[in-house]
């Protein structure tokens, strides 16, 4: 959903700073490597170590590269499959590294396994619900269904609950308790986002196969309607009587 309204509002910002960028030299494939390494040197040295706030400001400027770099690459006609394939295999990095650092707090200074698990939970949900469309894609599905949390979903939520979050240490007391429900929320609806997606598949397939059937079928009965007035033509039954009178 924030996919569909947000990534164009941002893309308009963002344009006059990816046109900067070019006029540098700075290509887009520079700016989606340094924007992933800030997001993960960001998340695995702050959040492990408590320090929510500050992590989330430094994964916050460069977790947008994610828009500079598609929109640089729009910009000098240069967008490519290896762009896109790059973009998205950096992106399950980053989320994976966001992710794992809730879990490295949880498992050591944070001293509770359970939101160690689900914060684990989160970081493998995710990565599946995005192999899900690939995946039905790559077999010629169209995946019809966006999900209830998709990637932006699962980033705004998590990191605006631990910024928050991490306003305790600054005297602001029980705000710490957002990012727990942040991660429950996360967890549960990335959930649902996977069973709509393999549910999703499930029926695109079964029509598919479905279709591809009726069109076998129907072009069997379109061979076999030629085969019998090949059979039945004037020459080919004259030819007949000729062999059976010999």
């Amino acid at each position: 959903m924030l996919n569909k309204y947000a990534r164009a509002f941002f893309t308009r910002v963002l344009t006059p700073f990816a046109a900067f960028l070019l006029r540098r030299g700075v290509s887009p494939d520079a700016v989606t490597l340094i924007g992933t390494a800030g997001v993960v040197a960001g998340a695995l040295w702050f959040f492990p170590r408590g320090e929510f706030f500050w992590g989330t400001i430094v994964i916050t400027l460069f977790v947008f590269s994610d828009l500079v770099d598609g929109n640089m690459a729009r910009q000098a006609g240069i967008s490519s499959r290896w762009g896109a394939f790059l973009d998205s295999t950096l992106d399950r990095v980053a989320d994976g590294a966001i992710f794992g650092g809730f879990a490295l707090w949880y498992a050591g200074k944070g001293d509770d396994n359970i939101l160690c698990a689900v914060a684990i939970f989160c970081l493998a949900s995710g990565q599946v619900v995005s192999y899900t469309k690939a995946r039905g894609e790559s077999i010629g599905l169209p995946v019809a269904v966006n999900g209830l949390i998709e990637r932006a979903e699962r980033l705004v939520i998590s990191l605006v609950a631990a910024g928050l979050a991490g306003l305790h240490t600054f005297g602001v007391p029980g705000i710490e308790v957002l990012l727990p429900i942040a991660l429950w929320i996360v967890a549960v609806g990335s959930l649902v986002t996977l069973g709509q997606r393999v549910v999703t598949v499930r029926r695109e397939s079964a029509e598919a196969d479905a279709a591809a059937a009726d069109a076998a079928a129907a072009e069997a009965s379109v061979q076999e309607s030629a085969a019998v007035r090949e059979s039945t033509a004037p020459g080919n039954e004259n030819a007949a009587r000729g062999s059976e009178t010999a």
